[in-house]
């Protein structure tokens, strides 16, 4: 009896559902052909200020690291963490035996270059003497071939006049033997009777003067030929001086370019001892500053590594430039800050600070299409401090782009797609994607799909189509 019940008040229940059921599809049927009623808001372009806004942390603008390359035991450090220093301030101090080592290396390298120096000059004296040789060796050359052209001159002078005197006997002597036959004949006829000896006597007179005239001539010859053989025996002397001083001449000149060789070598020397010399002052000045360390900026100390009797093995202290501060950002590719930056912080709130690019890395980054901007901050009140987050906010300057409502914007699931409805003279709804720009407050900035004085949908979207008849709803 129990479960006959049960089954009653099912068949019922099922029953009153049915008859429900079709009530409600008449109802939605009805709704269906009904036009959809809608709010509208006519939208218009406005002056919109272009900004973007960018998240970073605070950090120092500049950090330098103070460390020694010697390796140096700490003898004295003169500041702490949180320490003010100035710009060449000495905050370390090592022990300095590098230093007397490299003082010791100079003084021996600075003794080598005096030394070589007063090498060079002897070579340079040297150079100036046997230049000097070499030009007394030619003028002495160049006499001997004056005397040799004149002993020359000479020898084939004296030569042409022996063969003169020569030819001048030659004659004589015909001369003296027609003289003689002549006598010879005089006297023959004397004794046959058929002369005189007058005639006689003249013809012996002409032959003994013409006889003693050869012997002369034949002297002068002799004397003439002596002459000449003294003179060519001059000129062979002369010749082979000649020959001796060209031979010192070319010695001289050897000897020359090897004391210009030997002082170019000096030199070559004496300038790469100076450039070691120079190498060693440049060492001991980097052993100095190794020795004495100073800070490159003015900051604070922001971090202490090491105690005095310390051999160090990285840095020794870190100093930090608080003023200004900087912050990194990475912009995207077709925003350019060239007009105003201004920087805010959590910690420090209701308060804006201006930024002034510093920087901009020109490499972009093929990744993110950004490319990194440095934001400089004036820290000068001391409110700020490294490690702090900023919102940093670029300005573009303003432009006149259309604002709709958020209330407008239908966002299509899984897409990432914005939309609106737009309303149609003829009471229709038309679809149209969007690309919004900055939010601001309850409103978006619309950068392309709407024109200036559209109507568009702010209310009732849920059951509007592309084309949709929809109803307006009278303010």
């Amino acid at each position: 009896m129990k479960h006959f019940k049960t089954y009653s008040t099912v068949i019922l229940v099922a029953a009153i559902m049915a008859s429900c059921s079709g009530k409600d599809g008449k109802k939605g049927m009805q709704n269906e052909d009904e036009a959809p009623l809608v709010q509208v808001q006519s939208v218009f372009a406005e002056g919109v200020d272009e900004t973007s806004e960018y998240a970073a942390t605070v950090e120092a603008f500049k950090t330098n690291n103070i460390m020694s390359a010697t390796g140096n035991r700490i003898k004295s450090i003169l500041v702490d963490v949180g320490s003010r220093v100035s710009a060449g301030q000495t905050l370390v101090i090592l022990d300095n035996v590098s230093t007397v080592n490299q003082q010791s290396a100079i003084a021996g390298q600075e003794a080598q270059v005096a030394n070589q120096q007063a090498q060079l000059e002897g070579q340079r004296a040297q150079v100036a003497g046997n230049k000097a040789q070499v030009a007394g060796n030619k003028a002495q050359v160049e006499g001997q071939n004056a005397q040799v052209a004149n002993q020359q001159a000479s020898v084939a002078n004296q030569s042409a006049a022996v063969a003169s005197q020569e030819a001048q006997l030659k004659t004589d002597e015909i001369n003296l033997a027609r003289q003689k036959k002549d006598l010879d004949r005089a006297k023959e006829l004397v004794r046959i009777g058929g002369g005189t000896q007058q005639t006689v006597d003249q013809l012996q007179a002409a032959y003994d003067a013409s006889l003693e005239a050869i012997k002369a001539r034949r002297s002068a010859l002799e004397a003439s030929k002596a002459s000449l053989n003294a003179s060519r025996e001059s000129l062979r002397a002369s010749r082979e001086s000649l020959n001796a001083s060209r031979e010192s001449l070319e010695a001289s000149k050897v000897s020359l370019d090897a004391s210009h060789s030997s002082l170019e070598a000096g030199r070559t020397s004496l300038g790469a001892s100076r450039t070691s010399l120079g190498a060693s002052h440049r060492q001991m000045q980097n052993v100095r500053e190794n020795t004495t360390l100073t800070s490159p900026i003015s900051g604070v100390v922001s971090a202490r590594n090491y105690d005095p009797g310390d051999l160090p093995g990285g840095p020794i202290l870190t100093i930090q430039q608080l003023n200004p501060l900087k912050v990194v950002v990475n912009v995207n590719e077709e925003e350019f800050p060239n007009i105003k930056v201004n920087v805010r912080f959590d910690v420090v709130p209701g308060e804006t600070f201006v930024g002034t690019v510093h920087l901009i890395h020109p490499a972009i980054d093929q990744m993110t299409r950004t490319f990194k901007v440095e934001v400089t901050i004036n820290n000068g009140a001391g409110k700020i401090s490294t490690g702090m987050f900023a919102r940093v906010s670029f300005n573009y300057g303003t432009a006149n782009h259309i604002v709709v409502p958020d209330r407008a914007i239908v966002k299509m699931q899984g897409a990432g797609i914005k939309y609106v409805y737009v309303l149609e003279p003829n009471g229709t709804v038309r679809y149209v994607e969007v690309k919004l720009g900055k939010r601001m407050g309850d409103r978006y900035e619309v950068l392309s799909g709407l024109s200036n004085g559209d109507q568009v949908v702010v209310a009732g979207q849920s059951r509007l189509t592309n084309g949709k008849k929809v109803k307006v709803q009278q303010k």
